[in-house]
């Protein structure tokens, strides 16, 4: 992430109130092509603001791919997508060296750029490429740099990976590596639509007709409002309750209850009190508030937290998943 900027206090409102606005704008721009979902809409666009990367979990045919491409049509930000499969290589990532002829009629290494050099990257059903391909996004989500043959090369700012995901019960998957899940901001589950929308949804894509998505921002907005979003004020005691409740996440620990103890494997890390943090300040302003709640930290805690905490085989005998966990937390953890 980039080093934070504080912005003069007239800058800094102006920042404030046009991504309050743009808000409503992104949602009427969405809307051409995109019927419901408004919770999943929401989080993505708190990941966009907080500068994160969003994974969207889902059945195929439920728009991820539509959405994400829209979103990256109205902050007119370059665009790639890079479709995985089980015959990816990382280099068709990152890139590659190829020889190339010069003028003084020789020949010499070139880098070529792979797809990853853009500002919104689309990773495509991450989860049908094996770990190592995986793996090969890791460096630029991290540290917003590829290193190829020991030349360090910086993307472009701002960078986003927002990838989709096929529930892993689907054929041809491969479960994402935890190193790599936790470089996501957000996990965003998106379910089928109510039988109201899908009909909606059906009528629309068969009429014939096609809206487009006009661009709304910059990508220097996008890194105004990244700013900004860092600025906003918490309280030092919801700041220890977030702590808290990631913490409680940790089977064998002291704070860890019974149940977190009985039914988890593995809980989340720092990384994930940072992320719902740093989330509720981006959320608090698209709510039109400049303070963050625990409203805010309670509505992100299963996408922050559900790619973070690994179910034993305990809970999946008994049918536990892990959303049910991270209500139990909430319930169980003292504000």
């Amino acid at each position: 992430m980039s080093d934070e900027v504080t912005l003069p206090h007239d800058d800094e409102q102006a920042v404030v109130e046009k991504l309050r606005s743009g808000r409503r704008l992104i949602e009427k721009e969405l809307g051409k092509v995109i019927v419901g979902q408004q919770a999943v809409v929401e989080q993505v666009l708190t990941a966009l603001f907080a500068g994160g990367h969003c994974l969207i979990t889902g059945a195929p045919g439920l728009a991820k791919t539509l959405l994400i491409k829209s979103i990256a049509q109205i902050f007119h930000l370059k665009f790639q997508r890079i479709q995985f499969t089980p015959d990816l290589m990382p280099a068709d990532i990152t890139g590659t060296e190829i020889l190339e002829d010069t003028d003084a009629g020789t020949r010499e290494l070139v880098f070529v750029r792979g797809p990853i050099f853009a500002n919104v990257v689309l990773a495509d059903e991450i989860n049908r490429t094996p770990p190592k391909t995986q793996a090969a996004l890791l460096e630029a989500m991290q540290e917003h740099q590829v290193t190829a043959a020991g030349q360090r090369y910086v993307l472009d700012e701002p960078f986003f990976v927002l990838a989709t995901q096929n529930p892993i019960e689907m054929e041809g998957t491969y479960p994402l590596p935890e190193a790599q899940l936790d470089r996501f901001m957000l996990n965003v589950v998106i379910d089928y639509l109510p039988a109201e929308d899908e009909v909606a949804v059906v009528e629309r894509t068969t009429a014939g007709t096609r809206e487009t998505i006009n661009p709304l921002f910059t990508g220097e907005d996008v890194q105004a409002f990244h700013r900004v979003v860092r600025s906003v004020p918490i309280a030092r005691e919801l700041i220890e309750y977030a702590v808290r409740l990631v913490s409680a996440s940790r089977p064998n620990r002291p704070e860890a209850s019974d149940f977190v103890n009985k039914w988890v494997s593995w809980g989340a890390g720092t990384r994930a009190s940072q992320y719902l943090v740093l989330a509720s300040k981006a959320r608090a302003l698209l709510q039109g508030r400049s303070h963050v709640t625990v409203d805010d930290l309670h509505a992100l805690s299963k996408p922050v937290l559900r790619h973070r905490i690994l179910p034993n085989y305990k809970a999946e005998a008994e049918g536990v998943n892990v959303d049910q966990i991270i209500e139990r937390l909430i319930s169980s953890v003292p504000k």
